[in-house]
């Protein structure tokens, strides 16, 4: 671990007899630094004038935070390393290559916004030719992406031949359009402010970097404010650093970051240090914030006026302005000239900018999900390879889900070494001489189902993770975006809470609101459901109509073994991050057991299955619901002669609609059964849209079968009677059968 202090001063004298004058910049990097830092300035001045004129719609400053920012941007290299940066920087946005004009265009929502194409307020950076990812509004929840994003890197640099896209011609692969760059030696930056450092993901993420000696550059830019609260109340101890300092593995600076080349020096040293492979390094960056936290914040309200005072005596562009006369750098003359310069600049950037079309309505809903591969196309659908019969004539082994989850798992890495495999407890031992001794088995997850993965492709592919969900999403977000395929699990539905940020706020977001300039597809298994005699209820948990609530978001609940295996390489596949829900009780369940159908064996999303075909009821269903749906129309039609139409939907997001409706129109009848609570659960959206589409078509109401509106006990009387059963289904079969 090093550890460097700078003093807060712009008397150079110590640095200077280390490194040579300036932190051996140039005389015109210096005068190239100041250009950029006005010009960053200038531009938070026009937006405050044309948010005030209502000609823009929001206005996020970076004024203060423009030395630390020119300081990041000119150590680090643009499409080469990553970066996630966050609201407050522009001038090393500017610094990397960013254009004031792309700027503006941000502000008015303009159509050829290259950040997002008028979805994102100004700000929010997104420059995919600089490797700029898409940022979003909530405090923190890139820092974790990072983390992927570095890993990502790394890997590709260790594993090359990953890279490459796929020989085959087909379509029905994302890799032909998840183009890869890397360099062996690449770092990402990550910024944030010192009160998004009391974010749980924060710490995760640094966790996360110093276990696995990440190349990533953590910069607090340290104003003082988290909007109102100041650092005394956000931070213990009223310092970040002091805090962090016990992480192994780490560079750590702390710098006056309104002095540019102060600033400047501690990001050389953070860069090499990054770059020569030792870890992660720390930057704790002191900085001011001259304005407002937004132009709808105002800080009077809580800052009185000789603070706001003491703070302008550290303005990084005036005492830059200062450094540069006083060094003999510019004259009056020289700054004159760069300021009317960069006025003239910004003034075209301006008319030019609100002259620019906004964002047609008609494209709100492009980019949601990929434009070039649709997993519910026919292109996805194919049919289980018939196994060539055994010399004593037994027929092919059936497996169960588990089984089956597992051996496509396993053909999907051997076919593309992309795919990167870690959650809770997934890798055989972390502690890999046990293996190699065979003093253990391996354990594979709570379930198994990666029993032997790691034991296979390596410890590299395969791998534990830390028991933070959160961070678990982040990174296989980050490592997506960077053009790996993370299968990650979550080992219990029941426990996803943690990681919603990431799987509300980012995963599904990030195409849409880059416009289409970064995705990533990635795929969170997660084991669901009750039905487990004794799970209580913390393990057996749904709640899927939460996720089919988000847009960018595939979500998948196959109800048997075929179904697991076909959707579950769908999923890989595709160019979408998918929720591959299993459930619990199905992995090993006699119902729906299955020969492994090969590894080309895949299903469309979006198409439902008619598990029981019939004329005078539709029953909808997904999940562990189905085996009981079934066991309850066989008895119907055995004891009353009631054929009933079982459909179970298979993919709830997207959701075969035209089934669904071919059936009612069929039978005029519909119940809806699921497992998760009766109210505002995923069938209560089904039954709205057939009361809504399908009226003039109904005999009868449409009713719904679902769980009572409780928790899930561990008692199993009591879990019976709060899970809905074969029973339960029968009855209202039957009852509207009878209406």
């Amino acid at each position: 671990m090093a550890t460097t202090k700078t003093d807060p001063k712009l008397a150079l004298a110590a640095s200077g007899a280390r490194k040579g004058k300036y932190e051996d910049l140039t005389r015109d990097q210096l005068v190239q630094a100041y250009r950029i830092m006005y010009t960053s300035r200038r531009i938070d001045d026009r937006e405050i004038l044309l948010k005030r004129q209502q000609k823009i719609y929001f206005q996020m400053s970076g004024a203060g935070h423009e030395a630390i920012g020119v300081a990041a941007g000119m150590s680090l290299k643009p499409g080469y390393d990553w970066f996630y940066p966050y609201y407050r920087d522009r001038a090393l946005c500017l610094a990397l290559g960013a254009k004031p004009y792309e700027m503006f265009l941000q502000g008015v929502g303009a159509a050829d916004d290259p950040s997002s194409g008028g979805r994102q307020m100004p700000s929010h950076w997104s420059y995919p030719r600089l490797n700029i990812v898409t940022q979003s509004s909530p405090t923190g929840s890139q820092i974790l992406q990072a983390i992927g994003c570095a890993e990502g890197g790394r890997y590709f640099a260790q594993h090359p031949k990953a890279a490459d896209a796929p020989a085959s011609s087909s379509s029905l692969d994302y890799r032909r359009f998840k183009n890869v760059k890397f360099q062996g030696d690449e770092v990402t930056y990550v910024s944030l402010g010192d009160g998004t450092s009391s974010e749980g993901e924060f710490w995760e993420a640094m966790n996360a970097a110093a276990l696995r000696k990440v190349p990533v550059i953590f910069c607090v830019e340290d104003n003082g404010y988290a909007i109102s609260v100041p650092v005394e109340v956000q931070t213990a101890g009223g310092s970040i650093s002091r805090l962090v300092s016990g992480f192994p593995n780490f560079h750590f600076e702390e710098v006056d970051g309104t002095d540019p080349v102060a600033s400047y020096g501690a990001f050389q040293r953070a860069v090499q240090y990054c770059r020569e492979g030792n870890g992660p390094a720390f930057v704790h960056a002191h900085v001011i914030r001259p304005c407002s936290h937004s132009l709808s914040d105002d800080e009077r309200l809580y800052r009185p006026d000789t603070e706001r005072e003491r703070d302008a005596q550290h303005d990084p562009v005036s005492r830059t302005q200062m450094f540069l006369l006083r060094e003999g750098i510019l004259d009056d003359r020289g700054i004159t000239e760069l300021e009317k310069q960069v006025e003239e600049e910004l003034q075209a950037a301006v008319d030019r900018a609100l002259e620019a079309l906004p964002a047609a309505p008609e494209t709100i809903t492009k980019y949601l999900y990929s434009p070039d591969i649709d997993p519910a196309s026919a292109e996805f659908e194919s049919q289980p390879a018939v196994a060539e019969p055994a010399p004593d004539g037994k027929k092919p082994a059936v497996k169960t889900m588990a089984d089956l989850i597992n051996t496509t798992l396993r053909d999907e890495m051997k076919r593309d070494e992309r795919i990167i495999i870690f959650g809770e407890d997934v890798a055989d031992c972390s502690r890999e001489e046990y293996l190699k001794r065979k003093l253990v088995k391996g354990k594979g997850g709570v379930f198994k189902l990666t029993f032997g993965l790691q034991c296979e492709f390596g410890p590299d592919r395969v791998f534990n993770s830390p028991l933070a969900e959160a961070a678990i999403v982040g990174r296989a977000t980050g490592m997506a975006t960077r053009g790996l395929k993370p299968v990650v699990e979550i080992q219990f539905f029941d426990y996803i809470w943690p990681a919603m940020m990431q799987l509300r706020d980012e995963l599904p977001v990030i195409r849409w609101r880059s416009n289409n300039g970064f995705s990533a597809p990635c795929v969170i298994r997660v084991a669901i459901g009750g039905y487990l005699t004794g799970g209580a209820i913390y393990h057996s948990q749904c709640g899927e109509s939460i996720f089919t609530h988000i847009p960018g978001l595939r979500v998948v609940f196959p109800s048997n073994a075929l179904d697991a295996a076909g959707l579950l390489r769908t999923a890989i596949r595709c160019d979408d991050p998918v929720l591959f829900l299993e459930h619990k009780r199905l992995y090993r369940e006699t119902y729906g057991r299955a020969p492994y159908p090969g590894p080309d064996y895949m299903i469309p999303f979006g198409k439902a299955k008619i598990v029981h075909p019939g004329t005078d009821l539709t029953v909808i269903t997904y999940g562990a619901v189905v085996p009981r749906a079934l066991q309850a129309a066989q008895k119907l039609e055995r004891e009353n002669g009631v054929k009933v139409e079982l459909i179970d939907l298979r993919s709830l997001n997207p959701f075969d609609w035209e089934t669904i409706a071919a059936s009612v129109r069929k039978t005029n009848r519909a119940l809806v059964a699921y497992e998760d609570t009766l109210s505002w659960g995923y069938g209560a959206e089904i039954a709205a849209r057939i009361a809504d589409h399908l009226f003039d078509n109904l005999d009868a109401p449409v009713r719904r079968v679902a769980a009572k509106d409780t928790f899930v006990a561990y008692q199993p009387i009591l879990e019976d009677a709060i899970l809905p059963q074969p029973n339960d289904l029968f009855l209202a079969m039957k009852e509207l059968a009878e209406y």
